[in-house]
């Protein structure tokens, strides 16, 4: 079966999966990874997907970005570039955090008065305004990966052509300790309502699908396929629920 990624410009949702699948290698030592995946993520929407390590949550990210291709199905890909928050900040240690921001800008042929007016306020979005100047070795954790963001959202703003932002975050905060979590969870609720990007967030951790998304799709173990998903906005016990659903993946899979 071929399999295709699509860009068309008259589809309202920044992308859409229909029955896509992913396998890695080929004969016996081939590992199906994903399996008839149907997930569409609205413009503006934050979808948390989420599932136990090995599921396949990264590998969806991953066909996003372009980073590799489906071997089954199809994307319809309806964002001029969507861009990529990993786990760790991946900055140039070379670069000043505005420089940093400014990267995609200058890849893009933006005007360099225009690429330092943006970097500059998108670090205010941040809450880094007055540090753009300090690398990343000058820079906590928390403050670096702040400057990631910045950096995906800068990539997602120079677009001219109407379509949707989209924004692929793959477990951001996972390396960072409890307080610091807590603070940018909170931090990045601020930023989505402010900007209107669609966010697609991987995550293993239940309680933090439920405070960023406004809807959690939880895969099954590999091959990862949608098991269920959940409007968690109204759904009040919905981490009980979730966990429920996850442990019973788990064990089956265990089993």
């Amino acid at each position: 079966m071929t399999a295709t990624i699509e860009t068309l410009p008259d589809v309202l949702s920044p992308v859409r999966f229909h029955q896509v699948g992913k396998t890695f290698g080929t004969g016996r030592k081939s590992v199906v990874a994903l399996d008839g995946v149907d997930l569409e993520v609205e413009p503006g929407e934050f979808v948390c997907l989420l599932g136990a390590s090995g599921c396949g949550k990264t590998t969806l990210l991953n066909l996003v970005a372009g980073l590799d291709q489906p071997t089954a199905g199809r994307i319809e890909l309806n964002s001029s570039r969507p861009a990529v928050v990993f786990q760790e900040p991946a900055l140039m240690p070379w670069l000043t955090a505005a420089g940093n921001v400014e990267l995609p800008l200058r890849m893009a042929g933006v005007p360099k008065s225009q690429r330092r007016a943006k970097a500059a306020e998108l670090l205010e979005l941040v809450r880094l305004a007055g540090l753009g100047d300090k690398r990343p070795h000058e820079l906590s954790g928390g403050m670096r990966q702040r400057v990631a963001l910045a950096r995906a959202l800068a990539s997602t703003a120079d677009s001219t052509d109407g379509k949707p932002a989209l924004l692929l975050m793959d477990e951001p905060f996972s390396a960072l300790d409890a307080i610091t979590r807590d603070v940018l969870q909170g931090e990045l609720l601020r930023i989505w309502r402010a900007t209107g990007t669609a966010i697609l967030f991987v995550t293993h951790d239940v309680r933090e699908a439920v405070r960023l998304g406004q809807r959690v799709v939880l895969l099954s173990s590999r091959p990862g396929r949608v098991v269920q998903e959940w409007d968690v906005e109204d759904a009040p016990g919905a981490v009980d629920e979730i966990n429920t659903a996850l442990r019973k993946v788990i064990s089956s899979h265990a089993a």
